[in-house]
């Protein structure tokens, strides 16, 4: 899969003009990402068009609490990972806990962000994380009428 997916970013570099940072980051996601075919599913997440140019990334978050994650975005890559709390494990452990079915997994989840599109922020609420995000659309690239003279 991935030598196939790096021929077809090969075939179609001579096609385009200035989308040569487009290819290379593709071939680095096909290279280090999807290298493993046990691609981690936990948590679940949705990505949900909420408009034209909004989106919202849902990561189901039961039992966990603002304090326990932790959401970072650095050169177009929005990681939400787990914060481990030692003080909260040990007081768990002696709180006769009977049955555990709802486990605060240690978890580390990655998303692409194209570079026009902006985090607008994030809220954990009923175990739901979303993040929101806008797609910016500069002046330049917005429909627009051309006068005829």
């Amino acid at each position: 899969m991935t030598n196939k997916a790096i021929s077809i970013f090969n075939q179609l570099r001579p096609l385009s003009v200035g989308y040569d940072d487009v290819f290379d980051h593709f071939e680095s996601m096909f290279n280090h990402q999807y290298d493993s075919i046990n691609v981690p599913n936990y948590p679940p997440y949705n990505i949900v068009k909420t408009g034209k140019y909004t989106y919202d990334i849902q990561v189901a978050l039961a039992g966990y609490g603002k304090k326990d994650v932790d959401v970072s975005f650095e050169n177009s890559v929005l990681t939400i990972k787990s914060i481990k709390d030692k003080d909260e494990e040990e007081v768990e452990d002696n709180e006769g806990v009977l049955h555990k079915g709802i486990a605060k997994r240690m978890f580390t989840k990655s998303f692409t962000i194209a570079e026009d599109v902006e985090i607008k922020g994030a809220e954990l609420k009923d175990g739901l994380l979303v993040v929101s995000m806008e797609k910016i659309i500069p002046d330049h690239k917005k429909a627009r009428s051309i006068e005829i003279k």
